[in-house]
């Protein structure tokens, strides 16, 4: 991906701040081809206009929603055709949000039969009962509730 140098540019620190990617991870990144290579100032070291701090953020949002390495190394490389790949770059992504919406139909999904497990326990809790529907012991009762006030706990 060609960049043009601009007069606003950040050191790879501020991009790793930004991007939540370590110093390390993006340089393995940009030597894995999954990122351009951010153009170097006077003094060497990489300089990252303001464009490829963006696409440093969708690069890491596409591996974070799980894309493929190898897909993530195609739309880099596609980058550097320009206008002419747009409909190839268009193509992955949409392949990728089809898939986040996949996952994110699975997660609520998911989410649904915690939430239901969850419920059940609590009335269980609530009746005094075990997972058979037959009362517990006192000492079992007030076992049954530890969990939940050392999680209540957690969560504050």
């Amino acid at each position: 991906m060609t960049m043009v140098e601009t007069a606003t540019t950040v050191g790879i620190r501020e991009v790793a701040e930004h991007s939540g990617l370590s110093v390390d991870a993006l340089r393995w990144y940009e030597r894995e081809g999954l990122l351009p290579r951010a153009p170097r100032g006077p003094d060497g070291r990489r300089r990252y206009p303001e464009r490829l701090v963006g696409f440093v953020r969708l690069v890491v949002a596409l591996r974070r929603t799980g894309m493929p390495v190898a897909d993530v190394r195609e739309f880099v490389a596609l980058a550097d055709d320009g206008a002419a790949s747009h409909g190839r770059r268009m193509a992955l992504l949409e392949r990728q949000r089809e898939s986040i919406l996949r996952q994110q139909a699975q997660l609520a999904a998911d989410l649904a039969a915690v939430g239901h497990k969850i419920e059940h326990y609590r009335e269980l809790i609530a009746a005094g009962l075990d997972c058979e529907g037959l009362p517990v012991t006192p000492d079992v009762a007030a076992l049954q509730c530890l969990p939940t006030l050392q999680t209540e706990r957690n969560a504050s």
